[in-house]
Formats: structure tokens, C-alpha cells, sequence
């Protein structure tokens, strides 16, 4: 199905030269700088609450955020950030308030963790203990810190944004209200993990909480999307100022390496659900009809059979890099909630791009927003699609390498931090 992509993401690639493809003394894959025109942004003090900055609590979001404020700080901007679980943590490109909440956050992200829905706050006795708690504890903790950072920081310089990035909409409902009121400050929020934190999805997903219900979205300034087609449902909660915010990489950090090719066709993820059809597709019979050729699976909690397949467990995320690199070939295998709502970007095919992998996915809503099929990746139909496409790929060096150097030059031109961090600053009214 072909698609028209987004205005905002720039004009399509495919009359670009070979020479540009491939490099002229300014190679795609080499150290070009990915600020671009972003950066014409007056300076700027960013206060950020995020998720978590702690990488060991695995929130899937924490690594981007930190490219985001690496980002932004590269840019000139001023970033002071603020964990909503866990311990700050400091770094080269933003400085830290505490937690109020470090001990609590970490004792019931423990506590979210169980399976069982009557435990973990989500149905019954612990789920109105868990609203009560967030009403009269958390809630004012938060209001109350809030305004003594903002207080502060003002001493020095105004504020002139506060960023929320994946915190729990509905513990700090009014939060955003409070802080445009008493300060002036304009309040942005950015979910990464849309479309499945909406509830239709958040449960088959098994999200710790339902960020959602009760949330007050009309309250924000400007509300960023990483999906373009769950925009519609978040206007219908009164989210306002909606843009899509796709994810991006820092290109610095995710590059390509000169390493032996090892591995026919990789795949790395945690858990099956929701994409079972298309990691059996993907993975699972071409394997078995190519035992000749060496798959690897890296990653965890899959319950289906994946077929003739070397097993990689988890690999730290300082090695993703290597996993990536040594494979011929890589996969992009995404759960329906995000190949079958419009353009719901997740960060694996950008951060596959960025290293020049040769990528093929499954059939995804809205990839031609991000990529342009058989220019960046090829797209497969089905198991013999897949097979059909690994035997031609595997057989033709230049192609892959045409692939990744393409894709690699795609990440450059619209998708690296610089870029949202440049289009969150602009779309703030």
C-alpha cells in the first residue's frame, strides 16, 4: 500500500544521487553533523521530569531520553532533570534536583512488578489503596517539590519550559495547571508509548499502570504523539497543541562498525506478544526452510517456537551495537498495536538505520513517514516473502550495503535528536 508521507518529515529521497548515496568525500555512514537547521533555537532553561534516568530500572524509554537532553544541551539550552522513579542521576549534559518520592517510587515500581493485578494496584482493594495514595501523598509530594525547584531556579534565571516525558498522567493531574498559573512556565508533555499505554492496549500489554484514566491532558501546552495515528483518541481526552514526535537516535552514539558479519539474520526484542504472526513469519519457518543459514535471537520471555535458531539471551545495551553489526541481516518485527495504527514509531528500525543495518520488516502503517521501502529497508508480505528476500539479500553484498548506506543517510537528514529536540522548542505556542 503506498502512502503519502508527512509534510513535517521532509521531502522524499528518491531522487538522491548516487554520489550522495554513497558518499563524496562527506560519506553517509561518516561524522556528519546531525544538528542541521536546528540550531537557530535561542538558548533556553529546559526542566525535564522523565520516566526514570536510572538505565538498570529497564523502562524501555530511559536511553532516549538521555540522547533527547544530550540533545538539547548540544544545542546551547540549559537542562536540569528530574527522575519521577529513582535515584538522580548526573551527567556531562544536564545537571539534577532529588526525587521527593526516590524510596517510594522504587519500592512500588517493585511492587507493579507482580503479576497478579490485586497486588500490583491495578484491579480491586490495591487499586483504590494505590489512588488514594497518589491522591494525598504523591500528588502534593510532587506539587510541593515542584515549587520549591521552580522557586530556585528562578532565583538565578527563569524557567522556560518544563518537559514531561513518560511521567504517569494521572498522578500529577493539575501539576501543569500550577506551574503556567504561579510561574508563566509552559508545560509540555511527550508518551513514547503510544498507541499501547492507551487503555484499549495498556492491559494486553501488561503496563504497570492505566496513565490515562482520570487524566487531565486539556492542561499541557503542547502534547507530542511518538504515534501519528493515536492522535485522534488523545484530542478525544482533551489533549490539545498535538503534534507527532517520532523517535530518533543520536548518531554519535549509534554508528555504524567495522566488524566481521558472523550471522546471517538477527533479531532482537523482549517478549512475543502481539507480534507472534509476524516473528513466525519473520523468524520462526524461514529458518526452518534455511538451515543452511545462521538466525540468531537475542532477548527474552518468548513463548513460541522460533524454529532453527541460535538463542543470545539478553545483550547490554552497550552491546547492542556488536549484535547489530554482525548480522547480514536484521529484523524488524513490531507488535500490531504499532503496525496496524498509522505511523507508530518505535525506536528499533531508526536505531537499525542508524548503524547501517540492512533491514527487513514486516508490513508497518505508516513506515513511508519514516523510511522509504526498497530505497531504506525492503518490506516482506510473508514467510516466503521473508525467505525469498533473505536468499537475495544474503547472495548481494552491494545491495545491503546500498540499503544500509541509505538508511544511515535517512537518519541524518530528519531523524536524530537534534532534530526533535529542535521540533519540541518549535512547537510550543
Amino acid at each position: 500500500m503506498s502512502l503519502e508521507r508527512g509534510a513535517w518529515a521532509g521531502e522524499k529521497r528518491m531522487n538522491r544521487t548516487q554520489s550522495s548515496r554513497k558518499g563524496d568525500g562527506t560519506p553517509a555512514n561518516g561524522p556528519r553533523s546531525p544538528v542541521g537547521d536546528n540550531a537557530g533555537d535561542d538558548p533556553k532553561k529546559i526542566l525535564v521530569l522523565a520516566s526514570t534516568l536510572n538505565l538498570t530500572h529497564r523502562l524501555g524509554c530511559t536511553p532516549q531520553w538521555w540522547q533527547l537532553l544530550k540533545a538539547f544541551r548540544e544545542q546551547g539550552h540549559e537542562v536540569i532533570a528530574i527522575p519521577y522513579l529513582g535515584d538522580p542521576v548526573e551527567s556531562p549534559w544536564w545537571r539534577t534536583h532529588e526525587n521527593p518520592l526516590s524510596l517510594e517510587s522504587k519500592i512500588m515500581n517493585r511492587v507493579t512488578e507482580s503479576n497478579s493485578d490485586h497486588i500490583a494496584g491495578r484491579q480491586g482493594l490495591s487499586k483504590r489503596v494505590s489512588q488514594t495514595l497518589i491522591k494525598h501523598h504523591v500528588r502534593p509530594a510532587w506539587f510541593k517539590h515542584l515549587t520549591n525547584v521552580l522557586d530556585t531556579e528562578h532565583q538565578d534565571a527563569p524557567v522556560d519550559l518544563v518537559l514531561m516525558l513518560n511521567i504517569p498522567l494521572n498522578h500529577i493531574n493539575g501539576l501543569s495547571t500550577h506551574i503556567r498559573d504561579e510561574y508563566g512556565v509552559r508545560v509540555a508533555y511527550w508518551d513514547g508509548d503510544l498507541p499501547t499505554i492507551l487503555p484499549e492496549f495498556a492491559q494486553e500489554r501488561g503496563f504497570k499502570f492505566d496513565y490515562y484514566e482520570g487524566a487531565q491532558l486539556d492542561e499541557y501546552d503542547a502534547f507530542f504523539s511518538n504515534s501519528k495515528g493515536a492522535i485522534p483518541a488523545l484530542q478525544q481526552r482533551g489533549a490539545q497543541n498535538v503534534h507527532p514526535l517520532y523517535w530518533a537516535v543520536d548518531p554519535h552514539l549509534f554508528h555504524p562498525l567495522d566488524i566481521q558479519e558472523d550471522t546471517d539474520v538477527a533479531f532482537y526484542g523482549h517478549g512475543d506478544e502481539m507480534r507472534e504472526e509476524w516473528l513466525n513469519n519473520l523468524i520462526t519457518e524461514p529458518s526452518q526452510r534455511m538451515p543452511h543459514r545462521r538466525f540468531v535471537v537475542a532477548g527474552k520471555n518468548f513463548t513460541i517456537d522460533l524454529g532453527d535458531v541460535h538463542r543470545e539471551g539478553v545483550i547490554p545495551y552497550s552491546a547492542y551495537d556488536r549484535f547489530v553489526s554482525r548480522a547480514k541481516i536484521n529484523v524488524n518485527a513490531t507488535r500490531t498495536s504499532h503496525a496496524n495504527v498509522y505511523a507508530s514509531a518505535t525506536t528499533r528500525p531508526f536505531e537499525l538505520a542508524a548503524y547501517g543495518a540492512c533491514i527487513v520488516s514486516q508490513p508497518t502503517k505508516g513506515i513511508e513517514e519514516w523510511f522509504t521501502p526498497d530505497e531504506d529497508l525492503v518490506v516482506v508480505e510473508s514467510s516466503q516473502e521473508a525467505q525469498d528476500a533473505y536468499e537475495q539479500l544474503l547472495d548481494d553484498p552491494n545491495e545491503r550495503r546500498r540499503l544500509g548506506e541509505n538508511a544511515r543517510s535517512t537518519i541524518l537528514e530528519e531523524h536524530t535528536f537534534h532534530h526533535r529536540a529542535h521540533r519540541i522548542l518549535k512547537k510550543l505556542p
